[in-house]
C-alpha cells in the first residue's frame, strides 16, 4: 500500500512539471513536499490534469469522473495550498490551471506564517530542495550558463526614478516604450492589488537568517487577478493604491528593487506581480541565485567620475554587487550586471548618477563554487 502511495505521488510530480516552469528531478524531497501540500484524497484530482494542466469545470467532471462538489472541495483545499489557480477567464468562465510546483513554495512563504513543527519542517524541506537545485546547477555548470542564450526574462525591472536626497526626478530619456516603468503608473493601472511578506525572506527568517535590509513585514504584491486569488485563498491582503504606494515608498528607502512580473514571463503581456528584492535573500540577487537567471530592463546606470567623490553609498547599496571603487577611489558600474533599478542614484548624496536608455536583457549566473 505504501509503495502504491509513493508511485501516487510520483506521477503526481511528473503532472506538476508539465504545468510550466524549470522540470525538477523528481527527489524525496519533493515527494515530501507534495505530501505536505497534496492530501491523499486529493490526488485524484491533480492526476485528471494529466493530459491538459487547464480546464472547465465540464472539462474536470470528464477527466476526474467526480461531482462539481467533490471538484470544488478538492479545488478549494489544493488552491489554499499553492498546487491549483481557479479563476474565471476574460469571457467570465472559471478555469481551473495546474500550477508548477515552485508556487508552492512562492505562495506558502507568502502569508504569515506562525514557526509551528509543521511549518518549520516545510521551511527546511524547501531548503534541502533548493540546496539540490543548487548542487545540481553547479555540477552541470557550464550547460545551465548555456542554457540561457535564448531565455526569456524571468522579471523585469522598474527603476527608482528619483534621488533621495534632492526629491528630484533623475534625467531620463522620454519613454518611447511599453511597458510600464515607473512604479507608481504601474499600481495606477489596477484596481486590484494584493500584498503578502516576500516569500524569500520569510523562508529565510525561519532558517534563522532574517534580511539585513528590511524587517519581515508584507511588501510584495499580486495584481489583477492573481490579487483576486492570493486574497481569496488567504496567501495576501487586498489593499488600496494609496497603501500600496505608501508600501512602496518603504521598500525604496530600504533599499529594495522593483521587479514586475508578467503573464506568462512575457514582458510584452500585463504584469501579474511586482516583488520588492533585496541582495541578501531573494533568489534572482546575484548573491543568493541557484539558477542562471534573466531579467529585462530599460536602463543602466552612469556614474560621473567628476561628481563622485568615492563615499562608497552605492557600493554598499547596489542590489547585484556591480558597482566597484576603482584605483582613483571613483565608483566604476560593472555593464553586465547592472539592471537598471535606479537604487545606486536614489541614495547617491553628491547627486553623481543617472540613467541612461539601454533596453537589454542581463543574464546574471550563479557564483561557480571552486
Amino acid at each position: 500500500m505504501a509503495n502504491e502511495i509513493e508511485a501516487e505521488y510520483q506521477r503526481a510530480a511528473d503532472i506538476l512539471n508539465k504545468a510550466g516552469g524549470f522540470p525538477y528531478p523528481i527527489t524525496p524531497t519533493i515527494l515530501d513536499i507534495l505530501k505536505f501540500n497534496i492530501k491523499e484524497e486529493n490526488l485524484d484530482l491533480v492526476m485528471a490534469f494529466k493530459k491538459n494542466i487547464s480546464q472547465t469545470m465540464e472539462q474536470l467532471k470528464e477527466s476526474s469522473g467526480l461531482s462539481e462538489g467533490e471538484i470544488l472541495k478538492k479545488v478549494d483545499a489544493l488552491a489554499k495550498r499553492g498546487v491549483l489557480f481557479n479563476q474565471p477567464n476574460s469571457q467570465g468562465i472559471m478555469i481551473y490551471r495546474l500550477l508548477p510546483i515552485a508556487r508552492q513554495f512562492e505562495y506558502t512563504f507568502m502569508k504569515k506564517l506562525d514557526k509551528t513543527g509543521e511549518n518549520n519542517q516545510l521551511a527546511k524541506l524547501f531548503h534541502e530542495f533548493n540546496e539540490e537545485i543548487r548542487d545540481l546547477v553547479q555540477s552541470n555548470y557550464e550547460r545551465f550558463k548555456s542554457s540561457v542564450i535564448g531565455l526569456p526574462p524571468i522579471d523585469r525591472t522598474v527603476p527608482i526614478l528619483e534621488n533621495q536626497e534632492t526629491g528630484e526626478e533623475l534625467e531620463v530619456p522620454i519613454e518611447q516604450f511599453l511597458p510600464t516603468q515607473r512604479i507608481k503608473e504601474l499600481i495606477e493601472k489596477y484596481d486590484d492589488i494584493a500584498v503578502g511578506y516576500c516569500y524569500c525572506r520569510q523562508h529565510n527568517e525561519f532558517l534563522g537568517n532574517p534580511c539585513k535590509q528590511i524587517e519581515l513585514t508584507p511588501s510584495c504584491f499580486t495584481l489583477g487577478k492573481s490579487a483576486r486569488h492570493t486574497s481569496n485563498h488567504g496567501f495576501s491582503t487586498l489593499v488600496s493604491k494609496e497603501e500600496a504606494l505608501k508600501i512602496l515608498k518603504k521598500c525604496e528607502e530600504a533599499g529594495l528593487v522593483h521587479k514586475a512580473y508578467h503573464l506568462h514571463g512575457d514582458t510584452s503581456k500585463e504584469e501579474v506581480a511586482v516583488c520588492n528584492c533585496c541582495s541578501c535573500c531573494c533568489l534572482t540577487a546575484r548573491e543568493s541565485l541557484i539558477f542562471p537567471v534573466v531579467n529585462a530592463t530599460h536602463y543602466l546606470s552612469f556614474i560621473d567620475q567628476d561628481l563622485c567623490v568615492g563615499c562608497g553609498t552605492c557600493v554598499e547599496k547596489c542590489y547585484n554587487k556591480a558597482i566597484e571603487l576603482n584605483d582613483n577611489n571613483k565608483a566604476e558600474r560593472i555593464e553586465e550586471l547592472c539592471v537598471g533599478c535606479g537604487v545606486c542614484a536614489y541614495f547617491c548624496p553628491e547627486n553623481a548618477i543617472s540613467l541612461i536608455e539601454g533596453p537589454r536583457l542581463v543574464k546574471i549566473f550563479p557564483q561557480k563554487k571552486k
